[in-house]
């Protein structure tokens, strides 16, 4: 069996870093169920691609925020380019350990050509299987390693994502500033319901506060880490903790509405409270606190990432893309956004596409007081089990004419820095 050869490959390193909607809590329950599609679009599309069989692993279900925006993504995907979702097989609630090489090996075996992951603890397990079944294209969302790994079939994609975290800042900063005029608030401080401590949270939390900076120069910001991709009470109590502290508007980089739903009970108990979701839009469990979510359109990965492969094209070791191709948007604002958001996000928006607004600005922030001139990151990839260097990379100054130029020299985040005005609880 290719699966018992696998095991006695050269050994992949077990990242404990966990992706963007991972989660090593044990919410799983570890349950690996294959669904096939049978909704047949009716488009018959490009002919060579309804031949193709396409692999889905996700990490959740359709309850996770992020693993639904994966699932609909790749509907999405296969509707636009007239692929039958009958050749569609979807995984769901795929730990990040061993069950994701033999997911990825099964669907190999049945004979899909091309294989996702959507979550980031996956990946050594992708690049796993894609040892094994060389005809076979793995590509793992939110990944670092397949520009260094040296495995032709083996690919990364990401959406820009401090993108629409900016743009989603700008709608925070909107409101803070009418309450700030109105004298309802004058403390302007930020409360942030984080995952992990990782770049891709980093990045995400320090362009929403950006967002608001724009609008609020003085607004700063709390993080507190829930430790955990998806986790509703934990998320709910952070946010309450927050709260608790002085926050006024709550933004999140988790998974569930946790955050959103404590930010609609204090607000329905008189508190002037908001919040900012992520990957979904919040309304539903937040109606009069949720003022937007940042969100990542993954059907623009998928399809630019499907169409080469159907041309027999080579898709690029690491792909990213942003709002100038559809790939970042924000949800509908809330009935509590301040007047004139609708305005300021356009300009946002406009700014980002013609590039005349960098998210990343350097002359934006300071680190210790200072401005950052340069800043060398290593693209090496380290087993934080072990701190051994599993592949080496290069090291590269990642800011140029001034501003941080993330997501490009790889598609996975790796901005980092720890800007002055955002403090980490925990």
């Amino acid at each position: 069996m290719k699966k018992l050869l696998a095991l006695l490959l050269t050994a992949v390193m077990l990242l404990a870093l966990v992706a963007c909607g991972g989660n090593n809590t044990g919410n799983n329950g570890g349950n690996d169920t294959a669904n096939n599609g049978t909704s047949d679009t009716g488009d018959t599309g490009d002919a060579g691609a309804v031949d193709i069989k396409i692999g889905v692993i996700c990490v959740h279900d359709e309850n996770s925020g992020y693993d639904m925006a994966h699932i609909e993504g790749i509907t999405t995907a296969c509707e636009e380019l007239g692929i039958d979702m009958a050749n569609v097989t979807f995984k769901y609630n795929v730990a990040e350990d061993q069950k994701c090489y033999d997911a990825a090996a099964d669907l190999a075996d049945s004979g899909c050509d091309i294989i996702f992951s959507d979550s980031y603890g996956h990946q050594a397990f992708m690049l796993q299987a894609a040892q094994e079944f060389s005809d076979v294209t793995f590509v793992a969302c939110t990944g670092d390693q397949a520009g260094v790994a040296g495995q032709s079939n083996f690919k990364n994609i990401f959406p820009y994502t401090y993108e629409s975290r900016y743009v989603s800042g700008v709608v925070a900063g909107m409101k803070l500033k009418e309450l700030m005029d109105a004298g309802t608030v004058t403390d302007p401080k930020i409360g942030y319901v984080g995952a992990y401590p990782y770049a891709e949270v980093v990045s995400g939390y320090t362009a929403f506060l950006l967002g608001i900076q724009s609008i609020v120069p003085e607004a700063y910001m709390e993080v507190q880490y829930t430790n955990s991709w998806f986790d509703l009470t934990k998320e709910n109590e952070t946010a309450l903790a927050l709260m608790e502290n002085g926050c006024v508007i709550i933004g999140q980089h988790a998974d569930s509405t946790g955050a959103p739903s404590a930010v609609q009970a204090e607000h329905e108990k008189g508190k002037e409270v908001y919040s900012v979701g992520y990957n979904i839009d919040m309304l539903s469990v937040a109606p009069d606190a949720a003022l937007t979510s940042s969100q990542n359109v993954w059907s623009v990965l998928y399809k630019a990432t499907l169409e080469k492969f159907i041309a027999g094209e080579e898709i690029p070791a690491d792909f990213a893309c942003g709002y100038a191709m559809g790939a970042q948007t924000i949800s509908a604002l809330g009935s509590a956004c301040a007047e004139g958001t609708q305005e300021a996000v356009d300009a946002a928006w406009a700014g980002i596409k013609d590039g005349s607004l960098n998210v990343f600005d350097t002359s934006k922030f300071t680190v210790d007081g200072k401005t950052v001139d340069s800043y060398e990151v290593d693209f090496s990839i380290i087993d934080f089990n072990t701190g051994d260097v599993v592949f080496e990379g290069p090291v590269v100054n990642v800011i140029e004419n001034g501003v941080f130029q993330e997501s490009v020299q790889r598609s996975a985040p790796y901005f980092d820095l720890r800007i002055d005005g955002i403090t980490e609880l925990n």
